[in-house]
């Protein structure tokens, strides 16, 4: 790849990442503070993103394959989401704000799909070329987080009073009119379908793949699969205004740490497969959630900080070594003629069905605890997601019976 390519690639991935880093984190301390939205509509704002996730296959299978270049698309779709994001700067309340959001993230979503295949289209190895190129789509984010909480100050308790936090959407609205401009600029990444070659719904959602749900193992990791992400949506939706609340400082910048444990653990996975194997990887990666959770239940932003920052830093853990191994083991069990269906399959059933569950569950959790107007029995909020994780854990170390799965690098 020239470095020409490269460099715009990484650049691409950094806007990228930067855009959903610098509203999403702290959506649900900003809906709280400023629009003073309960957690069952905070839960709404975040389950757009499962919507989005549930839409994005059409968009990309019935238009992006077949129609139109992807980097075109890409550019049309961020300069659309510009406008949307600048609506949600400017919304006053819930009720104005929501269909903003959702406009948005049904737009953002099939991104994700597309600079990935451009990157993709570009190279010649990807198992060794995409780390690169990808990496800087966490960097992007790890830089807006640190732009929030120490440039900026908008997470700062004198800042959340005063309305500040509303000017995440104004950064990313600029940021996403610059990737959207930016995109036409990219290498020419045409459709992949020929117009008249028929499609059918069920390839598009990755329905072809429910045939490995004949497999009692693979049947038991997507149940697993679905109902770990009940206890992931509360992280997501809860882990910010939690900080804020509790009266951490500078709580965006502090959860970036979570994004270079992600870095780290992603590099240490092959050694914990070859180690350890499938399943224990699997395990451990569900047990990490439960202890994240008590480690935010029982933690401080005192005496006890170090509690809250180990269980930030888990991120990597919980995330590296359930969903990174599962997309290992789903791409072994599929083999090469179902392998993007069932890569689809398990991303409509996580980011799509499981997440959209638990965003309603962790709304309704946290309306539950509601002590005062903007105070939480956080305690309890957390236990929930951690017995939860637990349970799901033994369900899977007793009816999963162990694979070899041969890590690829």
């Amino acid at each position: 790849m020239k470095l020409k390519i490269k460099m715009q690639l990484s650049f691409m991935m950094f806007l990228e990442f930067f855009i959903w880093g610098g509203w999403f984190v702290t959506l649900g301390t900003f809906l709280d503070k400023n629009l003073s939205a309960n957690g069952g509509e905070i839960g709404m704002a975040f389950s757009t993103q499962s919507w989005g996730a549930i839409i994005a296959p059409f968009i990309i299978g019935l238009i992006a394959d077949r129609y139109f270049n992807a980097e075109r698309i890409l550019g049309v779709l961020h300069l659309l989401g510009a406008v949307l994001m600048y609506q949600m700067y400017t919304a006053v309340d819930f009720e104005s704000f929501y269909p903003y959001v959702l406009g948005y993230m049904i737009l953002y979503m099939p991104t994700l799909a597309l600079v990935n295949s451009i990157s993709f289209n570009q190279m010649k190895n990807p198992a060794k070329e995409f780390s690169f190129i990808r990496v800087f789509g966490t960097i992007g984010w790890i830089i807006a987080g640190l732009i929030i909480s120490y440039v900026f100050l908008w997470d700062s308790e004198a800042s959340r009073e005063a309305g500040m936090l509303k000017n995440t959407f104004l950064m990313v609205s600029i940021a996403s009119l610059l990737l959207g401009l930016f995109s036409f600029t990219l290498p020419k990444t045409p459709p992949v379908v020929a117009k008249d070659e028929k499609v059918s719904i069920g390839s598009i959602l990755g329905l072809d793949a429910l045939k490995l749900l004949k497999d009692r193992n693979f049947l038991i990791f997507f149940i697993s699969s679905i109902l770990i992400c009940i206890p992931l949506a509360f992280y997501y939706q809860n882990a910010n205004p939690f900080l804020s609340e509790i009266g951490v400082d500078n709580p965006t910048g502090k959860m970036t740490i979570g994004q270079g444990s992600e870095v780290l653990f992603m590099l240490l996975l092959p050694f914990f497969f070859k180690r350890f194997g499938f399943k224990k990887t699997l395990i451990a990666g569900m047990l990490a959630w439960t202890v994240r959770y008590l480690l935010f239940a029982y933690g401080n932003e005192g005496d006890l900080a170090f509690m809250l920052i180990l269980g930030i830093a888990l991120h990597g853990i919980c995330y590296d070594f359930f969903f990174v191994s599962g997309q290992i083991y789903t791409d072994s069990k599929a083999g090469e003629k179902y392998k993007s269906a069932a890569q689809g399959l398990i991303t409509l059933a996580t980011y799509g069905v499981g997440m959209l569950i638990g965003f309603w569950i962790a709304g309704k959790v946290s309306d539950i605890y509601l002590v005062s107007p903007g105070v939480h029995d956080w305690e309890n909020i957390w236990i929930f997601p951690a017995v939860f994780a637990f349970g799901v854990m033994i369900l899977f170390t007793i009816f999963f019976k162990n694979v070899e799965v041969e890590y690829k690098e």
